[in-house]
């Protein structure tokens, strides 16, 4: 499977639900791209059933929201086999890690918003990667795990949250949330 071509806010297909209004959305899915028969193959949207989207707690300082941001894209990386893309290699050569295969929304929330998409989530049972509040503290995976563990999901002290499954599912969980800029 090759990686999608970006695709413009004008010839996105599908808008993600905001609060203050609708933005752009480019979505994403395992099956065959959808195509126009007009446009040239490198220019051409790909379309795919699913969607990853990131949301992170707005009051997060910056070097949080990367930090957040990049854990849980990890997480993304193993919801399914297929998704992420094939290597990378530039014309001189040099191979480079594959990336996932489709864009990522990012959206930043309060708390409130950040724990009510994942009540949402959970509810629909799509993959979920999750950052608390008290990772920030550990500097390892199992003292991350053991904190999570230790509190039950409607406690959670949500710093960020990412959810990959079908478009009109994550459009739901993502309901109101303004797309970060």
């Amino acid at each position: 499977m090759t990686p999608s071509t970006p695709v413009s806010p004008e010839t996105a297909s599908s808008a993600a639900p905001s609060a203050s209004s609708s933005a752009p959305s480019v979505a994403a899915s395992s099956a065959a791209p959808s195509t126009t028969s007009s446009a040239s193959p490198s220019t051409v949207p790909f379309r795919y059933d699913t969607k990853i989207a990131v949301i992170v707690r707005e009051d997060l300082a910056v070097w949080q929201k990367l930090n957040v941001t990049a854990f849980l894209a990890s997480g993304i990386a193993h919801a399914r086999d297929d998704i992420m893309s094939k290597r990378y290699e530039d014309a001189s050569g040099n191979d480079y890690l594959p990336l996932l295969r489709e864009p990522v929304l990012c959206f930043t929330a309060d708390a409130p918003a950040l724990t009510r998409s994942h009540a949402r989530a959970l509810s629909r049972a799509v993959p979920t990667a999750l950052y608390t509040a008290e990772m920030f503290a550990s500097g390892n995976d199992e003292d991350n795990r053991a904190t999570v563990r230790a509190i039950p999901a409607d406690a959670l002290d949500l710093v960020g949250l990412a959810v990959h499954g079908p478009r009109n599912t994550i459009d739901k969980i993502v309901r109101g949330l303004k797309l970060h800029g």
